[in-house]
């Protein structure tokens, strides 16, 4: 179970990109994840789109209202599981790269940062209940090698 939340200035976004990021940025974590392309697995994320206003945000210490410029945080909140350096340096550049890709641009803005943050195990709540990952091992959407990977980082 994941949270994307992409905080961007107002309007920064259309609805068609925020349509395909819902997609894409899904994947970009999913993958890593669960160690395969598992659709089935979607219904465990939520991306959420933020908007504020240009006079709420700034950058190096000026408004957005009063020098525009390309700003955006992706907030990718996760559940406690096996998330080595070299597995979170891949969702981060997945995020980046689905980001460029559906604003047009050929490479990501400097000023667009991705925040990595692992939940405790324990500290997740969801279906009436505190939720662990290794709730969700047999689920059939983790491969044998991310599912083992997992178990052994929880349980050591």
């Amino acid at each position: 179970m994941t949270v994307i939340t992409v905080t961007t200035p107002s309007g920064r976004l259309t609805t068609d990109q925020r349509r395909t990021l819902a997609r894409t940025l899904t994947d970009a974590v999913l993958v890593p994840e669960v160690g395969q392309f598992a659709p089935a697995a979607r219904v465990g994320f939520q991306v959420h789109f933020v908007e504020r206003a240009p006079e709420t945000m700034a950058i190096g210490g000026v408004l957005l209202a009063d020098a525009a410029q390309d700003v955006m945080v992706i907030d990718v909140a996760v559940m406690d599981a096996d998330w080595r350096r070299e597995i979170r340096a891949e969702v981060i550049e997945r995020i980046l790269a689905a980001m460029a890709d559906a604003c047009g641009a050929d490479t990501p803005s400097p000023a667009w940062w991705v925040n990595f943050r692992v939940i405790e195990d324990g500290s997740w709540g969801s279906r009436g209940r505190v939720l662990s990952i290794l709730d969700l091992l047999d689920s059939g959407v983790f491969t044998a090698d991310r599912a083992e990977a997992v178990r052994t980082a929880l349980t050591a």
